[in-house]
């Protein structure tokens, strides 16, 4: 991934409206949530199939 360069004479000001404490309560729950469902899922492991042999007589 390359860098952006800024024109010459153009500033890119990049600022957000600060969070309110309901919204940083809202995303605080949803991460938790999002953690401990992951916790919960089961991983199943990797399983490798075997090839049948097969025989001629």
């Amino acid at each position: 991934m390359g860098l952006i360069k800024e024109p010459k004479g153009i500033d890119f000001m990049i600022s957000s409206d600060p969070l309110t404490d309901n919204a940083r309560k809202e995303i605080s729950e949803f991460i938790r949530n999002y953690k401990n469902a992951s916790k919960n899922k089961k991983s199943k492991p990797v399983t490798i199939k075997k090839k049948a042999k097969v025989l001629y007589s």
